[in-house]
């Protein structure tokens, strides 16, 4: 797989791990279950049915895709903890927008855990897939959360 197709494999990987780690906290949707429902039914392939009308994610890369959803929930609590300690005075993750809240979080892990991933790489990732969801407020409150936290996790 040449540079370019192995980054759009990654992009869409962390588009998925999003919306995976999105189901999980809304349905409380069993780690196991949750993978292996992504991969049969929505990774590697285009969706088409009436439940994920125009969601596809084709040639995502599988396996980072399951590191970030693995990771995340592994370390949650952690990736929590370093988050809250970001936000502003009296802000708290459970008012932030729960599809925020995950991008943060996914975010946050591949700063933490994958060093083969470069910090401004993994920072601009995370604010386009902020983009896919919301407007450039968001995306810039994104930048700045994942940029003060890069800081710490990666000295």
């Amino acid at each position: 797989m040449n540079t370019s197709a192995r980054s759009q494999a990654r992009s869409t990987a962390r588009l998925a791990a999003v919306q995976a780690l999105y189901q999980q906290q809304m349905e409380g949707t069993a780690l196991p279950k949750l993978l292996n429902e992504f991969h049969q039914h929505r990774l590697g392939r285009e969706v088409d049915d009436e439940d994920h009308e125009g969601e596809v994610f084709a040639d995502a890369e599988v396996d980072f895709f399951d590191d970030v959803v693995r990771g995340v929930d592994a370390r949650r609590e952690e990736i929590d903890t370093l988050l809250t300690a970001r936000l502003a005075a009296g802000w708290t993750l459970a008012r932030l927008d729960k599809t925020m809240l995950q991008i943060l979080r996914a975010g946050t892990y591949e700063l933490m855990a994958r060093a083969d991933v470069p910090k401004a790489s993994a920072i601009s990732e995370y604010v386009d897939v902020a983009k896919a969801f919301f407007d450039d407020r968001e995306a810039k409150f994104v930048n700045g959360i994942l940029d003060a936290l890069a800081k710490e996790v990666r000295s």
